[in-house]
């Protein structure tokens, strides 16, 4: 039986279209993410935590069949033991995995007492130990796809990795440290499953503007290209690496308006 807010297809008219999982998936990003997904007629599950009536409702909103929401809390090995468990037994594969979820909170660079040990252990749990989680879990499903160019893991990183500026120094450190992780994974994953990341600069999101004024203009004026990252964008380039990219793996994405030569 179909859990609530999900379409429940036949089997065989669901074969051959990819199945797609989202972490953060009720987030700005990810919902973004998920949605253009959809829209190029992947069967999406739309992972979440803690918001299960909005996952419910964005996978039953997306146009045509087999979408559907599943917990995936990626701090909890266990549960991701049965949400791969879950997966299976529906689909029977995975052919993408988007680790989108993550968590952060301002704290100046300079305010090392600010960032207190609960916070740096669940940015660090969360950004780098979840993405990791997350694949290990999925990974025989992923080793099944046969879609073009194989399985693809999406890591959604962001330019702090590469510049050291951030919400806080932690955050920045968690970004780099999925870069590379991104790297080995590559390595140890290849030929049946690619990794990349897909690192924005500053996006246009409800988080982003309630960050510290002076801050964000401060580090939009030093964006060549003098503005934030559209959701749509972030979206757009997961698809590329997904559907275009098919040589490409171990590779970090940049979506940063030039932000490194500010």
């Amino acid at each position: 039986m179909p859990e609530p807010g999900e379409k429940n297809p036949s089997q065989d008219s669901q074969r051959e279209r990819p199945v797609a999982v989202v972490t953060g998936g009720t987030g700005s990003i990810g919902s973004a993410i998920c949605g253009a997904l959809a829209r190029e007629d992947m069967r999406v599950v739309v992972g979440y935590h803690h918001a299960a009536e909005k996952a419910r409702a964005l996978a039953a909103s997306f146009p045509g069949d087999g979408h559907t929401a599943l917990a995936a809390p990626v701090t909890d090995t266990a549960v991701l033991g049965s949400l791969a468990a879950q997966i299976a037994d529906r689909y029977g594969v995975c052919d993408v995995l988007v680790n989108c979820a993550g968590t952060t909170r301002y704290v100046a660079h300079g305010d090392l007492d600010g960032l207190d040990d609960t916070l740096i252990d669940t940015i660090l749990s969360t950004n780098v130990r979840g993405p990791f989680a997350m694949v290990r879990a999925l990974r025989p499903l992923l080793e099944k796809s046969k879609q073009a160019g194989g399985a693809v893991v999406v890591n959604i990183s962001s330019i702090a990795g590469v510049t050291g500026t951030g919400s806080n120094v932690m955050y920045c450190a968690s970004k780099a440290a999925l870069d590379n992780m991104t790297k080995s994974l590559a390595r140890a994953l290849a030929p049946r499953i690619r990794v990349v990341s897909v690192s924005p600069g500053l996006v246009d999101n409800d988080f982003i503007r309630s960050m510290d004024r002076r801050w964000l203009d401060e580090q939009v004026g030093r964006t060549p290209l003098e503005r934030l990252a559209a959701m749509d964008e972030v979206a757009s380039a997961v698809l590329a690496a997904i559907r275009h990219l098919t040589f490409s793996t171990g590779s970090i994405i940049p979506l940063d308006g030039g932000r490194p030569l500010g």
